[in-house]
């Protein structure tokens, strides 16, 4: 394959831009000169030395076979932190905050409240969650170390006090309560086409399918909740868009009350949830 000799940023944009969308190439070129985007556009004749020319085509070229830009970096924003993640944990999306909105509406007010975060992953909202609330005490669980290990790094990069502990959903908590229970398991049906597309074909599988419909997890996670929640606490649920409905007749069936479904940005019923009367 022939390479042609890009001597400056601009014409390094210019050959990227024939491979991937315009801002995904800005964004990786920013990254290699660790430069903001408003020095790409005042000294586009820069010189672009041969290392970070390499550098910069090879990520380019692993974009172009669909590989996600956060892994490409090493990180991706949530909630206006910058989180670390890698093929090992999923990435953080912006419809997931809509759980850290309710759990600020609910219970912002409250101190020294216990959180637990089932299905942590990278962290990124039993951190947040740690950081947005009073002095809460919050614990994040994974079934895989190699999540758990990138949780942690978040957690001491920003300077999160998280307790994180290895266990299957509820398996290893014993008899501890919780005033609000919060999860992002997976909910995508096993044999669902978009798996095998974009930015899923490089994420964790067990992180995103769940059983024949994607609702192993979520019936599950209800089923076991009023075991581990204090009398008025609350469960918060992501799911699909269109497993609302399931989810909220699975908060019924195991004894929940004043359940709901809540909206993300795009207008879709992304959270369902309700409270343990004991």
């Amino acid at each position: 394959m022939n390479v042609p000799a890009v001597t400056d940023l601009a014409s390094a944009l210019a050959w990227a831009r024939k491979r991937i969308p315009a801002p995904e190439a800005r964004l990786l070129l920013r990254y290699v000169r660790r430069c903001q985007a408003a020095h790409l556009v005042a000294w586009p004749e820069e010189a672009l030395p041969a290392a970070e020319w390499e550098i910069f085509r090879n990520l380019v070229e692993r974009r172009a076979t669909g590989e996600p830009v956060a892994y490409l970096l090493g990180e991706r924003e949530f909630y206006g932190r910058a989180f670390l993640v890698n093929p090992k944990v999923l990435i953080p999306r912006p419809e997931t905050e809509v759980l850290v909105e309710l759990a600020l509406a609910r219970f912002g007010a409250e101190s020294q409240l216990k959180v637990l975060d089932l299905g942590t992953g990278s962290g990124a909202l039993a951190i947040t969650l740690a950081l947005e609330l009073d002095r809460a005490d919050v614990t994040g669980i994974d079934w895989s170390r190699e999540a758990l290990g990138v949780a942690m790094s978040n957690a001491i990069r920003l300077g999160a006090r998280v307790s994180f502990l290895c266990s299957d959903w509820y398996a290893a908590l014993g008899n501890e309560r919780y005033r609000l229970i919060v999860a992002n398991p997976p909910y995508v049906a096993k044999s669902d086409p978009h798996l095998i597309l974009g930015d899923l074909r490089f994420e964790p599988r067990a992180a995103l399918a769940a059983g024949e419909d994607g609702l192993a997890d979520l019936a599950c996670i209800a089923a076991g909740a009023g075991r581990h929640l204090e009398k008025g606490g609350c469960l918060f649920m992501e799911h699909g868009y269109d497993q609302a409905a399931a989810v909220r007749s699975l908060l019924a069936d195991a004894g929940f009350a004043s359940i709901a479904s809540w909206r993300d940005l795009a207008g879709i019923e992304r959270v369902s949830g309700g409270c343990w009367t004991g």
